[in-house]
């Protein structure tokens, strides 16, 4: 297949062997159905998408429970449009309010109310047994370790060096 879609002779694409594509497929059929089973779970206990209670979280873990929405877009890596729409719902919840950042007047601040640090102190047990089952009860100690490492080296080479980079979350 990988001649056919090359054509023949003259350089071409450096096409998957057979063994890299498989793992590839693997790859996204776990990490697909991995997303799809947080968001049902998170969806079924807090009736919020998984990319919600990431926001919570993060809100949970900054200082005075609050975050710039700018600091907020690039950590979740999402477009400050969606970031605007996730915490327009989380608002409507009363789970987060929005206040303006007294350092620069056009920006603002998430801060994660009482009610919403309620919901994932309510919400985080189901969710990390959740996380618990389907992947590191699956894997061995050293399985969990070389699993972090790949992730961490993927990481680093998909985080752009340059400041000007057209990132989604920077728009």
């Amino acid at each position: 297949m990988n001649r056919a879609l090359n054509g023949e002779g003259g350089p071409g694409p450096r096409w998957l062997s057979d063994e890299e594509q498989r793992v590839w497929r693997a790859y996204l059929h776990a990490t697909t159905l991995l997303e799809d089973h947080l968001d049902r779970q998170l969806q079924r206990d807090a009736g919020m998408p998984h990319i919600y209670y990431g926001l919570l979280v993060q809100l949970a873990q900054a200082p005075r429970r609050r975050k710039r929405m700018t600091e907020l877009a690039i950590d979740a890596k999402i477009t400050r449009s969606r970031l605007s729409h996730a915490i327009a719902r989380l608002e409507k919840n009363g789970w987060v309010r929005r206040e303006d950042c007294p350092s620069d007047k056009r920006g603002q601040n998430a801060v994660l109310t009482d009610e919403g640090f309620g919901v994932l102190e309510r919400t985080a047990p189901g969710h990390v047994e959740a996380v618990r089952q389907v992947m590191f009860d699956r894997l061995t100690p050293e399985q969990v370790m070389q699993l972090g490492e790949i992730m961490q080296l993927m990481a680093e080479g998909l985080q752009p060096q340059d400041t000007g980079a057209d990132l989604p979350w920077l728009r």
